[in-house]
This record gives structure tokens, C-alpha cells and sequence, in this order.
């Protein structure tokens, strides 16, 4: 017999926890279930755990650039005690979010589910029945299709290592790239990044991502661009990582290769088509409730839906929109407007709104500011060579269109200007506001 339920959600990370909360305070029945431990990526093999990280290698650069600025001694990363750090964040999670949803009286099961009908999962040999499904089932690496492909460890092995290898290859040039070839080399391992693209972080302005990579020289970080990893060997010593660029054949050796060549909706072992929910270009074909088209008991969320950018703000967003319509009828749609968005490197870059390249594009009247300002005492300060922005503005309504800095403090700063475009307020807003000085919010007047 198939135990009954109002909603039943398919992972536990963010979007689930959002959306099962939401809908069982209104007094439905609710389960969860997850193969791995609750929690999901961000808290467990991703966001969270990274930022542990980054705190101790963050801590040993500020004091190294201080070093001739009044600040004496020599630091440096302990990396199993930095990792046991990590841990006091990390190791507790799982039980204390599986207590979360029992005291709020949703179920949890523990496997994989896969769909034995429209309304119907099966997980650790149970059959329960739902009135609505609820995927988010997060992301995972993408397939690369190059022999040796099984050799990559993924950023959650990355997360988890005892020791540091010395000689680190990183396949890809996005976040996880940069982030974690920021950690690993200030903590004495020699990197290299390997990306097919014409740059890394595509995903951010080009003349930022241009004064950032300052920083990975300095730091002896080999970036190798429009370069195409062919194939990996395992060896006596390590692994060789053999590549192309411009008709070149390129080997590496390295003691650990990283996956970081993006990631992709972790939904192949649901068997989607048990449950007559169609895919289009490997991506769950969504209305825009978020709700499958072809199915209207299933929705999605986060990662696994992706509409919106693979961030944990917007899978939680998701999962408000989906509790909405699965309780009041399908109402609310996501809005993506003014979502920022951080690679934390150090410094980190930031990026909310339209990019210059974009807003060009589109044909947009906009005026620009943009400038490299190493010489701002909020780079000053710190001893940060790398600091800028470019912000620009609609030349009609005077609304800001899209900021993009890079520098110290700019992970928090990039929130006032994703305020401003969320909720309208214009450059003057911006220019007329008292913020606290000296702070780095306190440059954004200089910026406009």
C-alpha cells in the first residue's frame, strides 16, 4: 500500500527545505527524500564549506600583504587543521537538518527515488504517492567524454582532502575553478587551470575578470586558456593530463586532477519518463510556474529546474514560488531581476544585471563608469592592488542597469546595487544615500 502525501520533495538542500516547510505549515503532508545526507550542496559540498576554506587562505593573504606594512611575521595554512575547521561547520548539518523536518512532522526516507508513475515513487523499496512532486535534486558534474574522465575528483572530494596534493590541475575556468585555485595555491600547492574558453569567468565582466587575473599571477596560478583536455592517465606518480591549444599537444603531470567544467541538473536516475516528465536539450521542459509541462502534479526548483542562475538565493526563491502555487493554484511565476552574483576569489569579483557586452547587444541607451582604482583607500587600506568597478546606468530613467566590481569588500557591496535594480531605485537614490564611512559601500557615490 502506498503511503499518501500532499508533496512529496526529492532531494534536501535549500529548495527542499523551503518548499517542504512552506507547504507542511499548511498543514499538508509532506515527505523528503534524499540519497545522500541532508542538506544539499550548498550547506554540505559547496557554498558553505568553500567559504570555510577561503576564510583561513583570505586570513593568510591580508597578512602577507601587510608584511611590509607594519604587520611582522610569517603565516601560513595548516591544511588539516583548516579542514577540521571546516568540519565544525559541515559535520553537523545532516543530523540537524533531518531533525528540522521531524519536528515539523514531514517524513524523510533515505535513497534514491525514481518515478513508478505519474503520481508515484519508489525509494529503499517504499511506494509513496503524492498529489505533487517536488524536484530539487540539485546539480552534478557534466559528463566531459574524454578517456581517463574518471579520474576527476569533483568539488566535494576537493572539500573533503586530508592533505593537499602539490600539483593541482583544474579542468574548467568557472567558479570553482577560480575559487579553488585561490585556496589551494596559498596554501603551497602549484595549479594550473585548463579552459577551453578564450578566458575564465565568462560569466563576469571581461575588463574585471582582466584586472583579477593580476592576482593569479601573482599568486603563480598557470591559466591556460583555449586549451581542450584530450584525455587523463593514471600513473606510478600521479596522472597526466594531456591537452591541445592552437594545434599544440600539451601534458601535464599532476598528484590530483579536479573537475571544474560545470555541472548539470542531477535528475537522470529518476527516470523521468515513469512519470511522464519531458525533457528538452537535457533540461525538464517547465512552464513558467515552474511546474513540468507535461506533468502538472511535478515541479521544480533550483538547480534541477534551471531557470534562473545555479545560485542558492534562487533555488530558495524557486521553492517560494512552487509552495505558492502548489497551495493557492499556479499564481506566481520566479523573477530572476537583480540577482547577484560572487566568485570568491581573493579579492572576489561581483556581478549583478546587465554587462556591458549584454546591454549593447540589446540595443540599450545606457552611460558607463569604469575604472581600475587601486589607488582608493579602500584598496589602500588593505594593501589590495586589485580594485574596480563598472556600473552603468539607463540614460532615460536613470535606473542602474548592471554593476560589476572586483576588489576588496565587493561581495557585500554588489547587494546595495542588486537593491537598487530589484526594487527601482535610481543612481541619484544611490548618490543621495549616507552610507558609513570609511566602508567600501562608501565608494559607490564614486562609482556613479
Amino acid at each position: 500500500m502506498a503511503k499518501q502525501y500532499d508533496l512529496v520533495v526529492i532531494g534536501a538542500g535549500t529548495a527542499a527545505m523551503t518548499g517542504a516547510m512552506r507547504v507542511r505549515a499548511a498543514g499538508k503532508q509532506v515527505a523528503v527524500i534524499d540519497y545522500r545526507p541532508f542538506g544539499g550542496t550548498c550547506a554540505l559540498r559547496g557554498c558553505d564549506p568553500k567559504k570555510m576554506l577561503i576564510s583561513g587562505a583570505a586570513a593568510v593573504d591580508y597578512a602577507r600583504r601587510m608584511a611590509t606594512h607594519g604587520v611582522e611575521g610569517s603565516v601560513e595554512i595548516d591544511w588539516p587543521a583548516l579542514m577540521a575547521f571546516k568540519r565544525t561547520f559541515t559535520d553537523p548539518v545532516p543530523e540537524k537538518m533531518e531533525q528540522r523536518y521531524q519536528d515539523k512532522g514531514i517524513d524523510t526516507y533515505h535513497g534514491k527515488a525514481r518515478f513508478t508513475g505519474r503520481n508515484t515513487l519508489e525509494v529503499a523499496g517504499e511506494v509513496l504517492e503524492a498529489k505533487h512532486i517536488l524536484i530539487a535534486s540539485g546539480a552534478e558534474p557534466a559528463k566531459l567524454g574524454i578517456p581517463g574522465e574518471q579520474h576527476l575528483m569533483d568539488n566535494e572530494g576537493f572539500l573533503a582532502l586530508e592533505t593537499l596534493p602539490q600539483r593541482i590541475v583544474l579542468v574548467g575556468g568557472g567558479y570553482i575553478a577560480a575559487e579553488f585555485s585561490h585556496i589551494a595555491s596559498r596554501a603551497g600547492a602549484k595549479v594550473t587551470i585548463l579552459q577551453h574558453g578564450d578566458r575564465i569567468l565568462k560569466e563576469f565582466d571581461t575588463d574585471l575578470v582582466g584586472w583579477l587575473m593580476a592576482s593569479f599571477t601573482a599568486l603563480g596560478i598557470d591559466v591556460r586558456t583555449k586549451t581542450s583536455v584530450e584525455r587523463i592517465e593514471k600513473v606510478a606518480n600521479g596522472y597526466q593530463v594531456f591537452s591541445s591549444s592552437s594545434g599544440t599537444q600539451l601534458m601535464i603531470e599532476a598528484d590530483l586532477v579536479v573537475h571544474a567544467a560545470g555541472r548539470v541538473s542531477d535528475v537522470e536516475p529518476l527516470d523521468l519518463a515513469a512519470g511522464g516528465v519531458e525533457v528538452e536539450n537535457g533540461r525538464l521542459k517547465l512552464n513558467e510556474y515552474l511546474q513540468s509541462s507535461s506533468n502538472p502534479s511535478v515541479y521544480a526548483a533550483g538547480d534541477a529546474a534551471r531557470m534562473g542562475p545555479p545560485l542558492t538565493p534562487v533555488s530558495s526563491h524557486d521553492a517560494k514560488v512552487v509552495a505558492a502555487n502548489i497551495l493557492n493554484g499556479n499564481q506566481k511565476t520566479p523573477n530572476y531581476q537583480g540577482v547577484p552574483s560572487v566568485a570568491f576569489t581573493i579579492p572576489p569579483i561581483a556581478s549583478v544585471g546587465l554587462t556591458e557586452a549584454k546591454a549593447r547587444e540589446k540595443g540599450v541607451k545606457f552611460r558607463m563608469q569604469s575604472q581600475s582604482t587601486p589607488t582608493w583607500f579602500t584598496a589602500r587600506q588593505q594593501a589590495e592592488p586589485v580594485y574596480g568597478f563598472k556600473v552603468l546606468v539607463d540614460e532615460a530613467s536613470d535606473h542602474i542597469l548592471g554593476a560589476h566590481l572586483v576588489g576588496p569588500h565587493v561581495d557585500e557591496v554588489i547587494n546595495i546595487f542588486a537593491l537598487a535594480i530589484r526594487h527601482g531605485l535610481t543612481a541619484d537614490d544611490l548618490r543621495n544615500t549616507m552610507f558609513a564611512y570609511p566602508t567600501g559601500a562608501s565608494d559607490i557615490s564614486s562609482m556613479l
